[in-house]
Order: structure tokens, then sequence, then C-alpha cells
């Protein structure tokens, strides 16, 4: 049996026995809503990042094949796809608090991503493949963001659980990348491009079927619309609603399918949006009566920039580095190669491992009234996102061969510190969002906490370019490639993200206070 095999089934057999022992182990501390929701966003997740693993690889080494610049271009898709994928949540969060409810937005969001990877599934035109992943692009708008603030409505406030079930949560994110990165990935690159695509569409089919069969666990009076949502009486053509926000998401897709192949219009666009919407909360915190609301708003908008900056790097894991796995790093283990998509499991493999020493750490040091505000929280992040990439840049200038490869210890290790930055601060901010949101605007608020990632992730693409080859794909050389990108992971992922990292420190004071005893 290869390794590509071997890893594969060994990798399901962790996780059928790794997710009994998270839940058997929290059941008596959360509540039973939590795993529901776990399970649902793990499927979710198996779709989304599983057809993430192929992604670039699959633009690059078939639809743009043999093109000039294939790279720049793959990775430009890239990052127009993904800045999407995570900024129209802000359009579903809103819909979500005026018009569906939590429970609506996500089954529809949830069918739209479906029906996106099955036709991905399909061989066919560049027009195909754009429609398949502007499907996946609105779904995700509506699933997303509200499965979250969905989450955070089975606690209170300043629930000491709550960071821990966020974490817990998130680890569920990430066996349903794990499993994707392996199985998608490998059925991909071994067997067929488009199977593998198809494995996703069924993964998200799972998990909407497992969020309606739940109704019974999530109570029938959760999620639904609120009940002193005041509309506009005016509606185009005397239409409810609920038919213009169906009629609307029509419309959306021919548009996202247009988008991606406008990188500049793309990132004009995304600069004017982000402004709107940062406007727009620095607006609501500063006229709400309650000072102390506005002061905790003017916390989430400090600490989007900084969100921002991390996703820009850790987002090279989909782009950049799956191109340098393949291009720059020993991939051989007793004469068997490992397939480039496989190695992006390492960050949900070390998910899995950590997130419940994590979510523990979280608990007692809260019970010891030790536990790091979330600022510090941020800080850690950045920092061990910047010890990530000083790892693999050491390892690509002074470790690799003459034929330009680096071991693959250095990739794990990269993934490892990365992975312990994504812990300090991506499952945090989401419980932040909950806590320091004002209770009306809280889907709003998420969905404006993806556009910070959605922002990262086109910065990601744009990061990803510097590392791309300027001519045909093939044409350099590995030396050539690893001189790339390890100068362009150093300034960026060493020096850019450190610098940020020092600023966040200096500004803790100010953002604790603001905070007013939130942590």
């Amino acid at each position: 049996m290869d390794i590509a095999k071997w890893t594969l089934i060994t990798g399901w057999i962790f996780v059928l026995i790794w997710i009994p022992i998270v839940i058997l182990s929290n059941r008596k501390t959360h509540p039973k809503a939590l795993f529901v929701l776990f399970f649902a966003e793990m499927w979710e997740r198996f779709s989304y990042y599983g057809m993430r693993a192929l992604l670039t690889l699959y633009m690059v080494n078939v639809l743009f094949k043999g093109l000039e610049g294939a790279d720049v271009k793959a990775l430009s898709i890239y990052g127009s796809y993904t800045a999407m994928v995570y900024l129209f949540p802000v359009i579903g969060g809103l819909i979500a608090d005026k018009i569906f409810g939590f429970k609506k937005a996500i089954v529809f969001g949830g069918i739209l991503m479906m029906l996106g990877h099955f036709t991905l599934a399909i061989e066919g035109s560049n027009l195909l493949f754009f429609t398949s992943l502007s499907l996946i692009i609105v779904g995700n708008s509506y699933f997303k963001p509200n499965i979250s603030s969905y989450l955070g409505t089975f606690y209170e406030a300043n629930d000491p659980r709550k960071d821990g079930a966020f974490t817990i949560f998130y680890m569920g994110v990430n066996i349903g990348s794990f499993l994707a990165t392996l199985t998608c990935g490998y059925v991909g690159q071994e067997i067929n491009w488009h199977y593998g695509f198809g494995l996703a569409g069924i993964g998200m089919a799972l998990g909407v079927i497992v969020f309606l069969l739940s109704g019974k666990i999530l109570g029938k009076n959760t999620g639904l619309k609120p009940e002193n949502t005041i509309l506009p009486a005016k509606r185009p053509f005397s239409l409810s609603w609920d038919v213009i926000v169906y009629l609307g998401t029509l419309i959306m897709i021919p548009i996202c399918a247009f988008l991606l192949d406008q990188n500049e219009l793309m990132s004009t666009l995304m600069l004017i949006i982000t402004i709107i919407i940062i406007v727009y909360l620095i607006y609501e915190a500063l006229r709400n009566p309650d000072k102390i609301a506005g002061q905790r708003l003017l916390v989430v908008i400090f600490l989007f920039f900084f969100h921002a900056i991390f996703w820009a790097l850790f987002e090279q894991a989909g782009g950049s580095l799956t191109l340098f796995a393949d291009r720059n790093i020993d991939r051989m283990i007793g004469g068997s190669e490992i397939p480039a998509s496989l190695f992006a499991s390492f960050n949900p493999f070390y998910i899995m491992i950590l997130a419940p020493l994590f979510s523990w750490i979280w608990i007692s040091l809260n019970k010891k009234g030790n536990e790091p505000r979330t600022s510090i929280k941020f800080f850690l992040g950045l920092f061990f996102l910047a010890l990530g990439f000083l790892v693999i840049v050491l390892g690509g200038k002074f470790f690799s061969s003459a034929e330009g490869l680096v071991p693959m210890a250095f990739l794990a290790v990269l993934y490892f510190f990365v992975t312990v930055g994504e812990l300090c601060l991506s499952p945090v901010g989401l419980s932040m969002i909950t806590k320091l949101s004002p209770p009306k605007i809280v889907g709003f608020v998420m969905g404006a906490w993806f556009l910070s990632i959605s922002l990262g992730n086109k910065l990601a693409g744009v990061i990803g370019t510097l590392t791309a080859s300027e001519g045909n794909v093939g044409n350099e050389t590995a030396q050539q490639s690893l001189i790339n990108y390890t100068n362009a992971y150093l300034i960026w992922g060493v020096v850019v993200v450190g610098g940020f990292a020092i600023l966040l420190l200096i500004l803790t004071p100010k953002l604790n206070k603001w905070m007013n005893g939130i942590h």
C-alpha cells in the first residue's frame, strides 16, 4: 500500500475514535445543541476544504495548463474566490437578522453550496467552473455567519464556557477539513479531479441533513426570525421579503461568476465595501446611547485589521503553500510520493489534537483569574504565525538540497506554529463577536467579522502572486522558485506579521479598557 492510501485510511480511523472522545468528555459541560452544530459545520467544512485542497492545483495543472502566467491567474482567482466566500456573509448575516432567522438561512445556504459542489463534479467549460464557484460563494454567505451566531444564542454573553464551546466547534470545522484534505485531495489528484469535487458535494449534503434532522435538540423556538424586526413597508412589485431575497440571490450568482475573472475590479470592490462597512460600524459605535456598548464595538473594529493580516498569511495554505509543497518539498517516503494536496491536512490534524487542550486551558485559567484577555490572544496568534513562516524561511535558505527541495519536516513545523496561532485567535474571535456586539446587529457584525477574513484572503492572493512564476509553469527551476517563496515569506510572513504583533501589544491596554470587563 502506498503512503497516500495508508495516510487516508489511518486518518479516518483516527477521526472515528477521536470524535466520541470529544463528545463524551464535554457532554455534561455544554448543551447538546453544540454537538449538533459541530456535526453540521464539520460536514460543511468537509465540502469547502475538500474543494479548496484541489482548487489551485486544478487550475494550474488542468484549467490553465501551459498558459503564460498560469500561476498568477490561478492565485488571483483563488484570492478572489476565497475573498468573496468571506465577503458576502455580511449580507447573509443581515438577512438572517431581519428576514430569515438563523435556521432558514443555514438550510438555504447549505443547499446552494451543495449544488455548487455537485456542478464542479461535472467536467465542462470555464463558464460552468465559475458558475459552480459562484453557487458556493453565495450559499456560504447564508451558512457561514449564521451557524456561528446561532451557536452563540445557547450561551449567556459572559459565560466562561463560551470560548471553550467555540474552540470545540472550531475543532468540528477542522475535523471536516482534515477528512476532506485527505479524501478529496487523494481522490482528486490520484483518480479524477472531478470525483474529488463530487465528494465535497456529498459532504455538504450530509451537513444539511444533520441540521434538518436535529430540530428537537435545537428547539422549535430557536433560530427563528426576530419578532421585533421592522422592515420597510414598500416592497418592489409588492413581493414578500423572502421572495425578494430569493430573486436577489439568483442575480448575485452571475455577478460573482463575472467578478471571479476580474481581479482588479474585485480588488477595488473589496476596498470600497471594507470602507463602507467600517464607517458604518464606527457610526454605530459612536451613536450608541450606551457608551460601554459603543466602546466594545470599537474593539471589534480595531481587531478587524489585525485579523485580516493574520488570514492574509494563513490562507497561503490553499494557494502558494500548496504549490510550494508541489514544487519545493521533498515528498518521497519509502519510494512513495505524497500528493501535494495532502500536506494541508497538517493544520486540521493539529487542531484536533490541540483544540481540547486549548479549551481546557482557557477554562482553567479563567477559574484562576489568569485567562489572557482577547487582545493578548490575538497577539499570540500573530506571534506564532510569524514564527511558523520563520521556520520555513530558515528551511529554504539553509536546509534545502541542491535540487531546491526542503525536508517536509519544516512544512510540518510551520503548520504546527500556524495552528497554535490560529487556536489563539480564530475561535476566540468568533466568541468575542457574540460577546461584544450589540444584540440587535450581532448577525451583521459577525458578517463584518468574516469581511476581515475576506480582506485577508484577497491580500493572500496578492501575496501569493509574489511567489508565482512569471511564465509557463515548469519553465523555472526548483532553485528559482524556492528563492521566490522564501523571499516573499520572509517579508510578509515574518517582518510584516511580526510588526503588526508588536503594534497590537502596544495597543492592548487601551483595548482592554474599552472591553469594560468582557474577556
